[in-house]
C-alpha cells in the first residue's frame, strides 16, 4: 500500500495533542498517536469531515482544549462541523490508536480508557464506527484523506492498515 503523497492543491493538517482540525475534502490530516485516539467524523455526502488528537478520557472539569478530552472533543468536533452545514445525520467514525504504551498490565491504562470513553460518547450520539484499529503496545503514525475518506495506519514493523 503506498503512502498518501498530497497533490500540490492539498492542504496538510498535521493535528498535535489536544487539535481539532476541520477536514475537507481535497485535504489530508495526519497525526502520530501513542495512548491517544485520533478520531475521525466523515460526512462524506458533505464531502467534510473533523480530526481530532484526542488525549485523555474525561475533563473532569480540568482546563484545556476542547479536543484533550473524549467528552469534550466529540460535541466540539459535532459543532465545527454543523457550522459547515454537516449534520449528525449521515456522519460515520474511524479511529485508531488507544495503545498501552508501558505494557498491559497495571492501574493506569489510559490508551484503554480513552478507546472505551471514546466508544461511548460516539454510541451516546449514535454514531456509528466503520474502521477501528486501536490497543496494542506500539504507536501508530496516522493519515486521513479527505478526498477518499481513507485513514491509513502505520505502525513500526508492521503492515499499513487502509480503513
Amino acid at each position: 500500500m503506498k503512502t498518501l503523497t498530497p497533490p500540490e492543491k492539498t492542504q496538510v493538517h498535521n493535528v498535535g495533542m489536544a487539535q481539532i482540525a476541520v477536514v475537507p475534502e481535497a485535504d489530508i490530516a495526519r497525526s502520530v498517536l501513542g495512548s491517544c485516539i485520533g478520531l475521525v467524523l466523515n460526512h462524506s455526502a458533505r464531502n467534510l469531515s473533523a480530526f481530532a488528537h484526542i488525549v485523555l478520557p474525561r475533563g473532569e472539569g480540568r482546563d484545556g482544549p476542547p479536543g484533550k478530552f473524549a467528552d469534550t472533543a466529540i460535541p466540539h468536533m459535532l459543532e465545527l462541523l454543523r457550522r459547515e452545514r454537516a449534520g449528525r445525520s449521515g456522519l460515520v467514525a474511524k479511529m485508531a490508536g488507544g495503545a498501552s504504551m508501558f505494557g498491559g498490565s497495571g492501574p493506569i491504562q489510559i490508551g484503554r480508557a480513552n478507546d472505551e470513553a471514546v466508544c461511548e460518547i460516539l454510541d451516546k450520539y449514535n454514531i456509528s464506527i466503520v474502521g477501528r484499529h486501536v490497543g496494542g503496545q506500539k504507536g501508530r503514525r496516522v493519515t486521513f484523506d479527505g478526498g477518499t475518506g481513507e485513514l491509513q495506519i502505520e505502525v513500526a514493523g508492521e503492515q499499513t492498515v487502509a480503513l
